[in-house]
């Protein structure tokens, strides 16, 4: 706690010397003026940021006027980061971490928060596949994402239940203006688990026929780290394809989008020789086969949705329709016949209207809701059979007095109906025939004070709510992936959430600084604990329960700029999740993120903007230049050591500090002034240290008999090499 006091004194020291600094720079006029000839510096960039139109808040709005904290992700980042999946990609932004079971399978924590508390949104409808489980995945294909939208705290409002930790936004390819046509190829490779992936896209604009088509095509062998070698069963498979057709009037738009998304990943189970310590696996198998092996499963993921959007003289219409597809396999003994089968269907609707500004005002309401119909088709069972159907309604008001104040609002009713049925397995009953109901009324309060051009104030209050899942109503059975047998409890109530958000943005030409600060009361937090008693050999057992907790913490950023082209940035993410009325063996929220420095230095040593570069072209037509946006970076991500945890009954155990370096590199590639390509070079993990994350599942799995050390280790250092060619039609 004392690190955090300290850093915090730093950040107001450093701002308030930063505000001090900008008193003696020139006026907004010659920032704009220097803007148009230097697209690099910092201060612009989080100007221009600013400006970005965000969606998860309360309608489209700025960015620079929305109460609750908000993360984007740009595109460009997207392209030079390295990773393995699409939560992969943005788990280094602050705040969020992410829940690991090898490296194809990624779940999102927001503040400490995950599971069914954080909704992801994908092509406008909220993705829906099983995420209740710890080895489920977003089926989402990193290769589909444009951008990232990360809302922060609750978000009922707008998403209703589940959004309690907040909203990942996953926004695809803005369609193209009139009369273009784009096509897009890029390819990347891994050496640690020699991941190869190439994305193929197509698409264009012709008198306001829209489309585009996209393929991604991605396969990994095992990866591996200098303790346990090549770790069996971390390869997995990845393919997916998008179609969107649609037509773009002055009216409005109507689109048509339909995915596809198959991932096959092999089950890393983590046991060992009772003699050597090393990893079991198949007789015959070697680290670097793209094969899948036993235990895997097959998931496969389909989507159609139809978005509408009509323009009105008041605002504008918004309609959205999704059917979602979900199925889940699992083969143990045989690769030709599963033993567990998961299908589910899932219809979303949503219906918005958002009015355009008039006197400071603007108003946005909605109704949405969907349908689920969830079965087994195996002979092995997890969660019962069970519909649900559930609707929200809400309102949301903005006002702007003046330029400097914004002030929103609005409150949401929800209704959730769950209903699980019987099932008899041997002449006894698995399952129970039970049905519960909730309703939850939500809202939030916030304003926005933008001192000048440079500093922003933000506060927000938000109430969330989130029912249970039916995996923690009613779970009896093996997960295989996690390596545990969860229990169910069908008494559990709804949880609510009271979260406070105060944020600071300050921007000059020299240092941007941010620092939010939240706290978070939730009754009836769901948890599972583990207990004494073995129902299946071989498998530790894990039991729902729920109690209230609270959440304290913060995210704090400061950019450095000194000079031109030097960047040094730095974030640090720090949540303290605890229950209320608690032992002291029991009194840490379970898988709690530990506090995280991130640290970059960056070095951009050539860098041109288009407008820039065809400018010298008409100046200079003989002047080639090879290379552009080129720039080498030096990163490194400390965990410190997380010692609140939920020890009892060793549910979890504390896991130390480490420190991860990394090293990378981009440039564009141009023939006559134009860009043919764009290269990323990325060493991750370069001093090959061995370490567990805490979130890893992997870290609970056996014991190495020779050196004492207990579960799998993540990743070894990694190399990633990246091109992607644009091709303008």
């Amino acid at each position: 706690m004392k690190a955090k006091y300290i850093i915090l004194l730093l950040l107001c020291i450093c701002t308030t010397i930063a505000a001090q600094n900008n008193d003696n720079k020139p006026s907004t006029t010659n920032h704009q003026h220097h803007h148009e000839e230097d697209s690099t510096d910092v201060f612009f960039r989080h100007l221009n940021l600013n400006e970005v139109t965000v969606t998860g808040v309360t309608g489209d709005t700025k960015l620079k006027h929305a109460t609750a904290p908000v993360s984007i992700v740009t595109p460009q980042v997207l392209r030079a980061t390295a990773s393995t999946n699409i939560i992969d990609a943005i788990a280094h932004q602050p705040g969020i971490s992410q829940l690991t079971t090898g490296s194809s399978i990624s779940k999102p924590i927001i503040r400490g928060l995950g599971y069914n508390r954080v909704v992801v949104m994908s092509e406008g409808v909220r993705q829906e596949g099983q995420q209740w489980g710890d080895e489920h995945g977003v089926e989402v294909a990193g290769g589909s994402v444009n951008s990232v939208e990360i809302l922060k705290g609750p978000a009922s409002l707008m998403y209703g239940s589940d959004a309690m930790a907040g909203v990942v936004i996953l926004h695809p390819q803005p369609t193209l203006g009139e009369g273009e046509m784009r096509a897009d190829v890029s390819s990347e490779y891994q050496t640690n688990n020699g991941l190869f992936g190439y994305n193929l896209s197509f698409s264009g604009n012709q008198k306001g026929f829209v489309w585009d088509a996209r393929y991604n095509d991605k396969m990994a062998h095992a990866y591996k780290n200098k303790y346990d070698g090549y770790v069996p069963g971390s390869q997995f498979r990845e393919r997916a394809g998008r179609l969107m057709l649609g037509m773009n009037k002055a009216w409005g738009h109507s689109r048509l989008v339909w995915t596809a998304y198959h991932l096959t990943p092999s089950i890393i189970e983590g046991e060992r020789d009772p003699e050597t310590g090393e990893l079991e696996h198949e007789e015959g198998w070697t680290g670097h086969q793209y094969s899948k092996s036993l235990p895997f499963q097959q998931v496969k993921h389909y989507k159609l949705m139809w978005d509408n959007s009509l323009n009105l003289s008041s605002g504008y219409l918004k309609a959205i329709v999704g059917y979602q597809q979900n199925r889940r396999q699992e083969y143990e003994e045989s690769a030709d016949e599963y033993e567990l089968y998961f299908k589910l269907h899932t219809l979303t609707y949503d219906l918005r209207y958002i009015t355009n500004e008039w006197n400071g005002w603007k108003l946005s309401t909605g109704i949405g809701g969907m349908y689920q119909k969830s079965s087994n088709e195996g002979e092995e069972y997890l969660i019962p059979d069970y519909r649900l159907f559930d609707f929200g309604i809400y309102a949301t008001a903005t006002k702007s007095l003046g330029d400097r104040w914004t002030l929103n609002g609005g409150l949401r009713y929800d209704h959730r109906r769950l209903h699980g049925y019987e099932l008899m397995e041997d002449g006894e009953e698995r399952f129970t025939d039970f049905a519960r109901h909730f309703n939850g009324l939500t809202g939030s309060i916030g304003a926005v004070f933008n001192v000048n051009d440079h500093l922003n104030l933000r506060l927000n209050l938000a109430r969330g709510f989130r029912t249970p899942n039916m995996s923690e109503l009613a779970s009896n059975g093996v997960h295989e992936g996690s390596v545990r047998y969860e229990i169910g409890n069908q008494q559990l109530k709804a949880e609510y959430s009271l979260q406070a958000d105060l944020g600071l943005d300050f921007t000059s030409r020299y240092v941007s600084a941010q620092l939010a600060l939240f706290a978070n009361r939730i009754d009836n937090y769901i948890f599972t604990h583990r207990v004494p008693e073995e129902i299946e050999e071989g498998y530790l057992t894990y039991v729902y329960t729920q109690g209230d907790a609270r959440l304290l913490g913060f995210e704090a950023g400061v950019d450095f700029h000194p000079v031109h082209s030097v960047h040094f940035s730095n974030t640090f993410s720090y949540v303290d999740a605890q229950l209320l009325h608690a032992d002291e063996n029991t009194k840490y929220l379970p898988f709690t993120p530990a506090p995280k420095w991130t640290s970059e230095l960056k070095w951009e040593l050539q860098h041109h903007s288009h407008s820039t570069v065809a400018h010298d072209h008409e100046r200079h037509p003989n002047h080639r230049s090879l290379l552009n946006n080129l720039y080498i970076a030096a990163g490194l991500d400390c965990y410190l050591k997380q010692s609140h945890i939920y020890s009892a009954d060793d549910t979890e155990t504390e896991t130390p500090g480490y420190a991860l370096l990394s090293l990378s590199a981009g440039t564009d590639i141009q023939l006559g002034g134009k860009k043919i390509a764009e290269l990323y070079i990325t060493a991750d993990n370069l001093l090959n240290k061995a370490y567990q994350n805490h979130l890893s599942r992997l870290k609970y799995t056996d014991v190495n008999v020779v050196t004492g050390r207990r579960g799998v280790y993540n990743m070894g250092r990694n190399i990633t090499f990246k091109v992607v060619v644009p091709i303008k039609l």
